[in-house]
């Protein structure tokens, strides 16, 4: 219950401000020390880190995508072969870890302060389980303009973290 009233008042006051939201889920005891950037490669993205680094400056920042191979299950529907199926998610993960590569470098970061996560998976749920994994104190991530509607139909990536992690998140609606 504590998670749904969280979650439906932190989604009120999303859609009725342009300014960032942190919702702090426990009293802090020390500076954020593990900072989840999903990113989407998305101009956002730079500003995004530039955000973290200037909240929690010596925090390891986790740059995360989760990619998709578009069309998979038609391509499994057609007869494609398992081997070239897994050779095009083998090169989209090549990409993704290369165009994390450069937004980290747009952003200013040395290869010291950030370390790359890119799995084929749900986003949400790679989200939720990476902040387990690597033990993430703080999640930063952009929240898609998108209406009600869609929202209610689709849900959203944002909208579900917020309500399941058990980190703080800060959101910047986009």
């Amino acid at each position: 219950m504590r998670h749904w009233l969280l979650g439906a008042t932190a989604e009120r006051l999303l859609r009725k401000t342009r300014h960032p939201i942190l919702v702090v889920r426990e009293a802090p005891r020390q500076a954020y020390s593990t900072v989840l950037l999903p990113v989407d490669f998305s101009a956002w993205s730079v500003r995004a880190i530039d955000l973290a680094r200037r909240i929690s400056p010596q925090a390891r920042l986790l740059l995360l995508h989760a990619c998709e191979l578009p069309f998979e299950g038609k391509m499994r529907f057609a007869g494609i072969e398992e081997d070239t199926i897994r050779q095009h998610r083998e090169t989209i993960h090549r990409e993704a870890l290369a165009r994390l590569d450069e937004i980290a470098t747009d952003a200013g970061l040395t290869p010291a302060q950030w370390r790359p996560l890119v799995a084929h998976a749900d986003p949400t749920d790679y989200i939720l389980e990476q902040e387990e994994v690597q033990g993430a104190d703080l999640i930063v991530m952009g929240k898609h303009g998108i209406g009600m509607t869609e929202e209610l139909l689709l849900g959203s990536v944002t909208k579900h973290v917020l309500c399941q992690s058990h980190a703080d998140v800060l959101v910047v609606v986009r």
